[in-house]
């Protein structure tokens, strides 16, 4: 009778390019002691992120019945995987759809029987011992070298590591000081066993307009570059928003600096994506809530794909969140559908309602309505003409979705598919900054940025206006 044997496997794959020069890593761990038992690495050429993973989960399970050869079905191994994707559809969650997938997956179902092995997701941050391999095999074939485990010092920088883990950790800086921090550090107080906040409920159907981008005279260094126009640079629609900050608790602020601070745990990470382009967009005309729902346009579905193909080879968005307009929704499920994911709505996502100016561009606004639009600019106080809504109304809605949401997802990556103006009001809130800098941020259609809150309230700006997907 063979003797019963657990061992936790960690694996890892990475690419350069996606698809690119990529390399997997593997590490089988002593559940009991944390030991490694047996390391794999591997240079595998151009591939993308998505194939080094599955490699390296064959590498992991591979190694991992080759140190128990008699352990026959008493060999229990528990993998664990920074790859919701592979986490997911080998745990028979997911559909596997891509071609690439369905013959490395079936490699790894064949190692050993099903019923022996069980599947987790763990933080990226939780894995560094298998990514760590993964990168020294990228490098030796970058160098034109072969990985060899004699040489690898990722079992020791991943000690060294866990040691350095034991002290309080350096804190980055804070955000939203002014305003939202005392909600968000409650919120996430509380989070674990939080009920499902008001306004989220399962997306019924494809629905939402977009905002156009006119963005408001700025000047200094920071002012971006206007695109190629005879017309002056305008003030972008959803480019725009600030909230009204009421003074916070002095008890309740989050620690500021870069002081040390306790383990705080996985953060809220909010990835925050524009939708793709409507007819509305290359015009820079406004489209807020508050007039027509146009849909995503031929590029603007592209732009969806695009950003859908990225989100899959990341593998790290668990859940997503999107506003209640045609072009937001549209863009997430889109996204969904290639993660196999829910999408959930959140009315305070949605973009501005700029009034009488919806349709406009920032000239037609300017000739037309030339005092109200100057009054504008100079205040968050100020709606737009025609009982539109005033940035600093904008701001107070989307911090408290940002609340709601960062209390129901403590610890996730979570997407959120929303405009202009909410993706720059969470930048902005975050970052503590004045209202004015919402004015010198540039915000793409389809662009990806990224916000993380931790348990003290405080937030850390990751990523701002990538387009790297699209190119």
């Amino acid at each position: 009778m063979s003797v019963a044997r657990q061992v936790v496997v960690e694996a890892d794959g990475g690419s350069r390019g996606n698809p690119g020069p990529a390399g997997y890593g593997a590490v089988v761990i002593d559940p009991a002691t944390g030991e490694p038992l047996a390391e794999a690495a591997e240079y595998i050429g151009v591939a993308t992120n998505n194939v080094a993973e599955y490699r390296g989960l064959i590498a992991g399970l591979t190694a991992a019945k080759a140190l128990f050869p008699d352990a026959g079905d008493a060999l229990r191994v528990h993998v664990r995987m920074d790859s919701k994707l592979v986490v997911e559809q080998m745990s028979g969650r997911w559909k596997i759809k891509h071609p690439d997938m369905k013959p490395l997956a079936a490699r790894a179902a064949a190692i050993l029987p099903p019923s022996s092995v069980t599947y987790e997701w763990i933080p990226r941050a939780q894995n560094k011992h298998a990514d760590r391999l993964a990168n020294e095999a990228m490098d030796a074939g970058r160098d034109g070298r072969t990985w060899e485990a004699s040489a690898s010092t990722a079992a020791l920088d991943t000690a060294s590591a866990r040691t350095a883990d034991a002290s309080p950790p350096v804190q980055g800086p804070p955000g939203d000081q002014a305003a939202g921090a005392a909600k968000a550090r409650a919120a996430l107080a509380a989070a674990r066993g939080a009920a499902a906040p008001e306004g989220l409920f399962p997306m019924p159907g494809a629905q939402e307009p977009e905002p156009p981008v006119p963005a408001a005279p700025v000047t200094g260094a920071a002012a971006p570059a206007p695109e190629p126009s005879a017309a002056p640079v305008a003030p972008a629609p959803e480019s725009a928003a600030t909230p009204v900050a009421s003074a916070p608790d002095p008890s309740a602020t989050p620690q500021t600096g870069w002081g040390s601070a306790p383990d705080l745990g996985a953060p809220a990470t909010l990835v925050l994506l524009r939708h793709g382009e409507t007819a509305l967009t290359p015009q820079k005309r406004f489209s807020g809530s508050g007039g027509t729902d146009p849909e995503l346009s031929a590029t603007g579905r592209d732009q969806a794909e695009r950003a859908a193909e990225h989100f899959a080879a990341l593998g790290t968005v668990q859940e997503i969140v999107s506003s209640p307009l045609r072009r937001c929704r549209e863009t997430a499920a889109t996204v969904a559908a290639r993660l196999g994911l829910d999408v959930h709505v959140d009315e305070g996502l949605r973009e501005t309602d700029f009034g009488a100016w919806e349709g406009l561009t920032f000239g037609e606004v300017r000739e037309r309505y030339g005092d109200d639009l100057t009054a504008w600019l100079a205040s968050p106080e100020t709606a737009p003409t025609g009982g539109g809504e005033s940035f600093a109304e904008v701001a107070e809605r989307v911090a408290a979705a940002r609340d709601r949401i960062v209390a129901r997802y403590a610890g996730r990556t979570v997407l959120l598919v929303t405009h202009v103006t909410p993706i720059k009001t969470l930048v902005r809130l975050a970052l503590g900054a004045p209202p004015e800098a919402l004015f010198r941020m540039e915000l793409s259609a389809a662009s990806i940025s990224a916000v993380a809150y931790y348990g003290d309230g405080n937030a850390s700006v990751r990523l701002l206006n990538d387009t790297s997907h699209l190119r």
